[in-house]
């Protein structure tokens, strides 16, 4: 069963949203996509929050928190098939290097990471 990591991204503080998004579009989407093979990752998105007054309406009645950056969506086989590629030194190095440039503009305390399944409604 395919599974798909979630990572709902939160920029650093002192950054612009627009200098967030072109380095995680410019910069770490190269690295990632560099890294695929080895971590084993056979799809990657980025999808990139904007201003909107949609959000404020969808958000408004909800009550919920602010929204984030961006989300983050990266697809394996199988857990197996994850586990078997992101613990071999290749992966595990390929994560080190993936995790190393992250530090440079996401707020880790505020972008949380999650693994899924997805279900198809339509």
């Amino acid at each position: 069963m395919t599974i798909k990591v979630v990572y709902c991204l939160t920029r650093k503080a002192g950054m612009t949203r627009a200098e967030f998004q072109d380095y995680w579009l410019g910069q770490h989407a190269d690295l990632v996509k560099a890294r695929a093979d080895a971590i084993g990752m056979t799809r990657y998105v980025q999808s990139h929050a904007y201003d909107t007054p949609m959000n404020a309406g969808m958000a408004g009645p909800r009550g919920g928190p602010d929204g984030y950056d961006g989300i983050m969506e990266g697809w394996w086989e199988s857990e197996e098939q994850a586990m078997a590629a992101l613990t071999t030194p290749a992966g595990l190095q390929a994560m080190a290097d993936l995790l190393d440039d992250e530090r440079r503009f996401i707020d880790f305390a505020r972008s949380p990471i999650f693994m899924t399944r997805e279900h198809v409604i339509y």
